[in-house]
């Protein structure tokens, strides 16, 4: 029962609520996956295998974008105020962190499966590119999280984030695009368990940073 009553699980489940009361946005959100996956494959067909693991990774790129980067723009002043009285800030910011990383292996499980049945499957270790997927899709959720919460404090808060994201962002996805390069041969790459341990301390490195630094924010 403790465990139920934690103000973490809390906000998770307030965010669930929410996205499951105002399914306009969820729906938006699937419109996008759906209509992007279908426009890529009346332009390029069933392209080859290094195309379509860059354009997959390009197309979870904007669709985190889409997904995550409301969760801090539609908390009102007074909603965080009532949040602040409520709970710390580092169980609100883990709670924003979890739900987006969920929400975020939803739609990259829907991308990936409508890029297979649009655009073919070139891959021959499915099992593996599912993993780094998953893995992928929380990465890109955990950056743009922090970014949101950054950004969130600032007048221009959408084009801040971009800013903001856009050093961060490149090299993650070129990362992500050389860790999946195994998963469409035969042939493991060299130092490839090094790549993902790299992926898997960025994404520890972020959840630190935000936890750390968000309170400092909250205050604001």
């Amino acid at each position: 029962m403790k465990l139920v009553k934690h103000p973490i699980i809390t906000l998770i489940r307030k965010d669930i609520l929410l996205e499951m009361r105002q399914q306009y946005t969820l729906y938006g959100i699937l419109l996008y996956v759906a209509s992007t996956t279908f426009v890529i494959y009346l332009s390029m067909g069933q392209p080859e295998d290094q195309v379509w693991n860059g354009l997959f990774w390009i197309t979870q790129l904007f669709i985190c974008i889409n997904a995550v980067a409301k969760s801090f723009l539609q908390e009102s002043r007074g909603r965080m105020l009532y949040f602040y009285s409520i709970a710390g800030a580092k169980d609100f910011i883990i709670s924003k962190l979890a739900f987006n990383l969920l929400l975020m292996l939803v739609m990259s499980c829907i991308s990936l499966c409508l890029f297979t049945l649009l655009l073919g499957n070139p891959v021959n270790k499915m099992s593996t590119f599912i993993g780094i997927t998953l893995l992928g899709g929380a990465s890109l959720s955990l950056v743009f999280t922090f970014l949101a919460a950054i950004a969130a404090r600032a007048q221009q808060s959408a084009a801040l984030m971009a800013i903001l994201g856009f050093p961060i962002i490149i090299p993650q996805i070129l990362l992500l695009m050389k860790i999946s390069v195994p998963a469409f041969s035969d042939v493991l790459l060299e130092g490839w368990l090094q790549l993902v341990y790299s992926l898997v301390g960025l994404d520890i490195l972020i959840i630190t940073l935000a936890i750390i630094l968000f309170p400092f924010l909250w205050k604001d």
